[in-house]
């Protein structure tokens, strides 16, 4: 296990502090100076860095760039008896991971290196794991399944419709299925039929001849010819005018189209990829989609997961995102508390992964320090209340299976709804997962419930570990120990 560092020219500092890491089992290594603590990194490196603002031959904020120059990830708290605006600001902005003013509370302190301690191992892990992103994000079951797919039709011309709400990334599993295709060295051409107007719409997918119409002073190719050999993504499909329903039909049974005024029949050798947040049964039995049209498209159906259904997700995808961000901006990159992170995983999410990244690039320019705490959050975030959709932050938790087995046009219960409705609840799961015949139901309903309850104690003390194992009944090391086995340091 790697060190904390702690540099101060005050002797009782680093002798108090050194003696209160040693009773917690922490290895500890002083410096009176900032140029010997530099000359230590050139042959070791800390897990934390502990420094004070002001100290002879180097100030505590100069230490902080040449430390974050050279160690991007590692988390440094600033200490200081000079508790000015000035100081905490430049702290912040210079990376530091919190702000500790003289005098404070040795057990205060303690708690916050063991938070720096296990942020910089969560860092660790997650930058070996940023090390090789994929192109698509999700550890949940449903998303697993939507990969899977993708796979078997790899080797596939065959028509695809993917379903999903708006923000889901319709347009990513479009460009998977593509880039996995034997029309991969092919373009690949997008066009949202609901972002066009009805009369340019026409000529967009299929071209038009010079004359044709007022502005038409030259032939230009459709976006079935600009495809040919390669891929058409249609989203929002389901918002496609009829009479061009008609044309796409035609299309798709015999490759056959023609340009916007030509009287030449075009060919093009195009596999046609459809989107829609709509419901295609519905619009047909409304007369506003043609059902031949339908049944063209809907020959493989790809239904994409709202965000909700895979809050398991959101840490991974949360953290890419302000990496993400951070990297466009040149800035340090943000990071969550657990207590920020429960309640990002609480949010129901109705704009999907589109609202989490806008979120998270929200967070990188707003928020007041490197580490988000959940006062920091949003305020559409905010004012959600706290319900069941809590706990449905981790991998299959229990209000997320309830979902599944009430009225669609009713929402899971509550874990308040009564006293005993939660266990209502778990045995009517239980009995679903057991009739399916899903094996090993005991642990999977078992890391449900004890996901849920750490997570709640977390938001209760605001992302603080040792008081919500104390809250919760637990050891400080049982909880640790849980929330790596569960992932929810993820």
């Amino acid at each position: 296990m790697k060190s904390i560092w702690i540099v101060d020219d005050d002797h009782s500092i680093r002798f108090v502090l050194e003696k209160a890491l040693a009773r917690e089992g922490l290895p500890v290594r002083s410096f009176s100076n900032a140029r010997d603590l530099l000359a230590a990194l050139e042959e070791d490196s800390p897990q934390v860095l502990v420094s004070d603002i002001r100290m002879p031959g180097g100030s505590g904020l100069d230490l902080l760039a040449k430390v974050k120059e050279k160690l991007p990830g590692l988390p440094v708290i600033i200490m200081t008896a000079y508790s000015d605006l000035d100081s905490a600001v430049s702290a912040f902005q210079g990376g530091a991971f919190e702000y500790l003013p003289k005098p404070f509370d040795l057990s205060r302190a303690v708690e916050l290196i063991r938070r720096a301690q296990e942020e910089s191992q969560r860092e660790a892990v997650a930058e070996e794991a940023a090390a090789q992103v994929p192109e698509m994000l999700g550890q949940a079951p449903a998303m697993q399944d939507v990969f899977r797919a993708i796979g078997r039709l790899s080797q596939s011309h065959v028509t695809v419709l993917i379903t999903g709400e708006s923000g889901s990334g319709k347009e990513l599993v479009a460009r998977a299925l593509h880039k996995h295709s034997p029309r991969a060295e092919g373009p690949f051409v997008a066009i949202n039929t609901a972002a066009i107007p009805k009369d340019l719409l026409e000529s967009e997918l299929f071209g038009h001849e010079r004359g044709a119409f007022t502005g038409a002073q030259a032939t230009r190719r459709g976006r079935f010819e600009q495809a040919d050999g390669g891929t058409l993504f249609l989203d929002e499909i389901g918002d496609m005018p009829l009479d061009l329903q008609t044309r796409l039909l035609r299309v798709l049974s015999d490759g056959q189209f023609y340009r916007v005024g030509g009287h030449s029949p075009l060919r093009a050798n195009v596999r046609v990829i459809a989107a829609t947040h709509q419901n295609l049964e519905e619009r047909v039995r409304q007369g506003v989609f043609r059902e031949d049209l339908f049944h063209r498209l809907n020959v493989i159906r790809l239904r994409l997961p709202a965000l909700r259904e895979r809050g398991e997700d959101i840490p991974v995808l949360a953290r890419y995102f302000l990496q993400r961000s951070a990297t466009e901006l040149g800035i340090e990159a943000k990071r969550l508390s657990d207590a920020a992170l429960a309640r990002l995983m609480s949010f129901d999410f109705p704009g999907n992964v589109r609202q989490l990244e806008n979120v998270c690039h929200w967070l990188s320019v707003m928020a007041p320090t490197q580490v988000v705490e959940p006062k920091d959050l949003p305020q559409e975030l905010l004012q959600q209340p706290l319900t069941a959709a809590a706990p449905q932050a981790v991998a299959g938790s229990l209000p997320a299976a309830l979902g599944e087995v009430t009225s669609a046009a009713a929402p899971a219960p509550a874990f308040g709804a009564g006293p005993d409705a939660w266990v209502a609840e778990m045995a009517r799961e239980a009995r679903r997962l057991l009739a399916a015949g899903e094996p090993e139901v005991w642990e999977a309903l078992t890391r449900r419930f004890e996901a849920s309850l750490i997570l709640t104690a977390l938001d209760v003390t605001r992302g603080r570990r040792i008081e919500a194992a104390q809250k919760l009944g637990i050891g400080r090391n049982t909880i640790t120990r849980k929330i790596q086995e569960l992932g929810l340091d993820a």
